[in-house]
């Protein structure tokens, strides 16, 4: 869809969203100064695999109407936010053209693991709290197969035609009826300036005997074993099996028995570099952006000369939310390229909202341009996405994986 396409906005969202806007809350005076990287074929791959189940079929009563609230569950430093008044913005302007009052938790620090606090009760048709939960492709799509997720009225979210036209249907989530992709970004590599001033190229340079013990990975398996395959010369799209996927585990099993690697992590590895304790790791892009914007710009992230991972993560009803209205409405609000670009300018994440970029303009014209948000074609020649796997696959390799990290 081209801009002159997109959907008639809100004036009063406009207004809401340029009044909260005049600060600058942008990651500019870092992003002038951040590499190249490397949308719309790569996100249209953007697949899935996961476990089979028997699905769950739920009668709910949606009581949106007399609960004008919405309980969101998302990743941490994924939405923008007020440092001085320790709100977050677009969600305040939410509130006030609604009504509707946001209960807003970084709960999620990975996919597997938030999917093991939550799946007994999805199961069992249960109100798990949440109204919208944000995660990765693959489990999105493994939560859609199960039945765990309600089916979206898209008449409330007329703004989710402004979704990339790439991301308008996936192999998880044919039509999006149950999923709207929130975010999209890379697993990369980076390293403490001050601490390591040799700096990374590849994913091997993470074995340097001098970066022992302080080094990061992460337990999301698609990225921390998509670059170790990578490394390895495997074509992540392409027919690999469980030989190219054992060479990768024994590497990252031998750097984790031999103390090279110091902790496998999801979100919170943020918190390892921060105190120092990690100086290098398998890491995501815009969490980087963001931690060297809030501390003096220690580190530096690349991705790797042969590759990083591209993702996305999803936004979706669970199974018996009764607050399905009042999450479509959140949605909706979401997908104004306006607002879109207020995320965007904090998050520093790939944004997957058509006409975000112009909107950039009038926010922060030197983000127009960053690739960390608006990629090229040329940048995402350099990410690639981690094929979908069939049921069998999945459990065969995540226990694989499972064991190696020792969880």
């Amino acid at each position: 869809m081209s801009h002159s396409q997109r959907l008639p906005q809100d004036p009063q969202i406009r207004a809401l969203v340029k009044a909260m806007g005049q600060r600058s809350f942008s990651r500019r005076s870092v992003l002038s100064t951040a590499g190249a990287l490397g949308l719309t074929g790569l996100l249209a791959a953007c697949g899935t695999g996961g476990s089979s189940g028997t699905k769950t079929e739920v009668a709910v009563t949606d009581i949106s109407e007399t609960d004008p609230t919405v309980n969101w569950a998302n990743w941490t430093l994924y939405l923008d936010y007020d440092d001085k008044k320790k709100t977050y913005p677009t969600l305040d302007a939410f509130t006030k053209e609604t009504g509707i009052k946001v209960n807003y938790a970084e709960d999620i620090d990975g996919n597997d693991s938030y999917y093991g606090k939550i799946q007994g009760q999805l199961k069992s048709g249960q109100d798990i709290g949440q109204d919208i939960i944000t995660l990765t492709d693959w489990m999105a799509g493994r939560l859609i197969r199960q039945g765990y997720t309600q089916e979206l009225n898209l008449d409330n979210i007329p703004n989710s035609a402004n979704l990339l036209p790439s991301l308008q249907n996936v192999d998880f989530d044919p039509g999006r009826k149950h999923s709207l992709t929130w975010q999209t970004g890379y697993a990369g590599i980076a390293w403490n300036k001050k601490a390591y001033p040799k700096g990374l190229k590849s994913v091997e340079d993470l074995w340097d005997p001098a970066l022992k013990g302080r080094v990061t990975v992460l337990d999301e398996m698609r990225d921390t074993m998509g670059l170790l395959m990578l490394q390895n010369g495997v074509d992540l799209t392409g027919s690999w099996g469980e030989s190219e996927f054992g060479t990768a585990i024994d590497t990252l099993r031998q750097n984790i028995e031999n103390g090279q690697i110091r902790q496998v992590k999801g979100n919170s590895y943020k918190q390892d570099f921060i105190s120092g304790d990690a100086i290098a790791g398998i890491v995501w892009s815009g969490d980087m952006v963001q931690m060297n914007f809030e501390n003096d710009d220690q580190w530096e992230f690349v991705i790797p000369e042969a590759g990083g991972t591209l993702w996305s993560d999803n936004l979706m009803v669970p199974v018996a939310s009764p607050r399905k209205t009042n999450a479509e409405k959140l949605m909706d609000f979401y997908y104004d390229p306006a607002v879109a670009a207020e995320v965007a300018a904090y998050v520093n994440y790939i944004c997957p909202v058509v006409g975000a970029k112009e909107e950039m303009e009038k926010i922060d014209p030197d983000l127009v341009s960053n690739p960390l948000i608006f990629p090229t074609d040329e940048d995402l020649a350099h990410a690639h996405v981690f094929r979908s796997l069939d049921a069998d696959e999945e459990s065969t390799l995540s226990s694989q994986f499972q064991d190696a990290i020792g969880a």
